[in-house]
């Protein structure tokens, strides 16, 4: 039986059955098991091949589920939940009994997000639960925008009884932006569509960049093709080495000897088709990308991480 479906319902019995599901958001899509149920959960460490001591991402159906996951959430978090869910944003906050040490990792916090896709919203309604999902990739890899990714990715690790539910490409294409909210300021973990600049608005506070709070996707080594990531100044495109993949930004011209993987008009376009250019870098078996970044505003900042971590993890040869 074909993995891929539209259907809701199934999806949500899959869950329920103990199995997992390979779920649409507005990011990117996630490899979701209910977030109760620590067998089903443990199988996504397995599926993906990633550490048990990496803290997955509970999605929530609405802002209300959040006092059944958290305790001492601070108020100026409860106002980025009310102003930024559902949306690209996941919170950071001590747990409550109900997230268990497979979905934190052992962490006395957890991470809490309410995605905006449609087909997410309409499936964590129909299972009201959390659904613990971390990005539907093998551990390390590019996330996918796609159902056709996931099947790619992760059709050879799933059994016949999992599913992947089809949503279409994901709208923004990069992974959420990650908040601690244990302390007394926001510290971003990982940059996302909701902006540092966005939070320090809406808080009040100042925003600090980074901290030892163990997080997904803030390893140095991440998002990674198989293809050496190049990251370049646009003036260092004409001594780039030819053969390779080229991602810049649309007003940028493509050199000679260079493949043109995408040309984005903006920055939001640029996240949302980064990571279909660097897995079609894969599909062409090219050894290289070089790519020219966006600007650091807006979502900017999130890609140049996203590069930034692609790059190490390539070179180092995984």
């Amino acid at each position: 039986m074909d993995l891929v479906t539209t259907d809701i319902t199934l999806a949500a019995q899959t869950l329920r059955n103990g199995g997992v599901v390979a779920i649409p958001t507005e990011t990117v899509y996630g490899l979701g098991a209910l977030a109760t149920d620590d067998v089903a959960v443990a199988r996504i460490f397995e599926i993906k091949g990633r550490p048990s001591d990496h803290p997955l991402i509970v999605h929530l159906s609405s802002r209300t589920q959040l006092a059944d996951w958290s305790a001492d959430v601070p108020e100026w978090a409860h106002t980025l939940a009310d102003t930024y869910w559902p949306g690209p944003l996941t919170l950071v906050v001590p747990r409550s009994p109900l997230a268990s040490d497979v979905v934190t990792g052992g962490l006395p916090t957890v991470g809490l997000r309410v995605p905006s896709h449609p087909i997410a919203q309409a499936l964590l309604a129909v299972v009201g639960e959390g659904i613990a999902a971390p990005s539907a990739n093998r551990y390390g890899h590019v996330s996918p925008t796609t159902s056709s990714h996931v099947v790619a990715e992760l059709g050879p690790y799933l059994a016949p009884t999992d599913r992947i539910l089809d949503g279409g490409a994901s709208q923004v294409g990069v992974e959420s932006t990650i908040v601690d909210c244990t302390g007394d300021l926001p510290h971003v973990l990982r940059p996302g569509a909701v902006t540092v600049e966005q939070i320090e608005s809406t808080t009040g506070l100042e925003v600090v960049t980074g901290g030892t709070t163990r997080a997904p996707g803030t390893l140095p080594a991440h998002y990674a093709p198989q293809a050496l990531v190049l990251v370049v100044d646009a003036p260092d495109l004409a001594t780039a080495p030819r053969g390779n993949g080229l991602i810049a930004p649309a007003h940028i011209p493509t050199p000679d000897g260079l493949i043109r993987l995408a040309a984005p008009a903006d920055t939001a376009a640029y996240a949302r088709e980064l990571y279909a250019a660097l897995r079609r870098a894969d599909d062409l078996t090219l050894t290289g990308v070089v790519v020219v970044p966006p600007g650091a505003d807006g979502i900017g900042l999130a890609i140049r991480d996203r590069l930034r971590r692609a790059a190490y993890g390539s070179a180092q040869g995984r």
